[in-house]
């Protein structure tokens, strides 16, 4: 594993742990006084949220990295499976992948969305989500894109996700078959998952993202009360052996959603805990 006690190179913020990708919440600093304060600290790369781009990708992305960072993701697509698909899902994966690219990102997150309706069970939407990512990888590879399946908690089955498992992720992109889809790994999605070690191992090069946050024994609320690393109960070392053993050497992404605690406090104080927790706990 490497080594990051003294190291921040690998670190990246995904934006959401400031609170930016809810209104009302977190300082609502603009863009450019995020890049600087990343930089600030050390980081070595940042994640946005499609909200907080719009038309201006390739400025963005050229000011990350004229601070010396990179930007390592763009969450997320549109939902493409589930109750809660748009109507031009298809054109809105299409711009999400075109603002990856303007930004200079090699990764764009895919959260699935739920199981389809008069459906039961996964399986089926399993299926029918494989076929529509097939109609984004080609675009996407054209354009020098990763598309990353997120798995999430079971506790979102059914309204935010149909894959709940690297195992299932896998799955689908063994359906699919294309060389730019793959699997994000995040701690607070896959904490509990006793197989971990061997999915990760047999997916391989196919893990495109590790995300770090961590799960609180006494959770408030299952979307807004992640914790911060070194607060739960997630062995935060050991899933990060399970990824870097199956040949992961990117980007750590802290991702944290937390309306009572973090995104209440200052973003410079946040950052500072963040640096100080990778050091110590990641």
């Amino acid at each position: 594993m490497r080594d990051f006690s003294a190291d921040t190179s690998a670190l990246s913020l995904n934006t959401a742990t400031l609170g930016h990708n809810l209104d009302g919440h977190g300082a609502g600093w603009p863009v450019e006084r995020v890049i600087d304060a990343c930089a600030k600290h050390g980081l070595g790369g940042i994640t946005f949220w499609r909200r907080e781009i719009g038309a201006r990708a390739v400025e963005i992305g050229d000011r990350v990295r004229a601070a010396g960072m990179e930007v390592t993701g763009l969450c997320r697509t549109p939902y493409l499976v589930g109750s809660e698909l748009p109507p031009h899902w298809l054109d809105e994966a299409k711009a999400s992948i075109d603002m990856t690219a303007g930004l200079g990102a090699s990764v764009l997150t895919i959260v699935t969305g739920g199981t389809e309706p008069r459906t039961k069970g996964v399986l089926e939407t399993q299926k029918i989500l494989a076929e529509r990512v097939s109609q984004m990888t080609e675009y996407a590879a054209d354009r020098d894109v990763d598309l990353a399946l997120e798995p999430l908690n079971p506790m979102f089955g059914g309204n935010r996700t149909c894959i709940m498992t690297v195992r299932d992720a896998l799955r689908i992109c063994d359906m699919v078959g294309a060389d730019n889809l793959g699997v994000a790994v995040d701690v607070y999605h896959v904490w509990w998952d006793s197989d971990l070690r061997a999915s990760c191992a047999e997916a391989g090069d196919k893990i495109f993202g590790y995300h770090l946050c961590d799960w609180l024994e006494n959770t408030g609320d299952m979307l807004l009360d992640r914790g911060m690393m070194g607060d739960g109960v997630a062995d935060l070392r050991d899933i990060r052996s399970c990824v870097e053993d199956a040949g992961y050497s990117g980007f750590c992404e802290v991702e944290i959603f937390s309306v009572q605690k973090w995104w209440k406090r200052s973003p410079e104080d946040i950052l500072k805990v963040i640096v100080d927790r990778f050091k110590e706990h990641c």
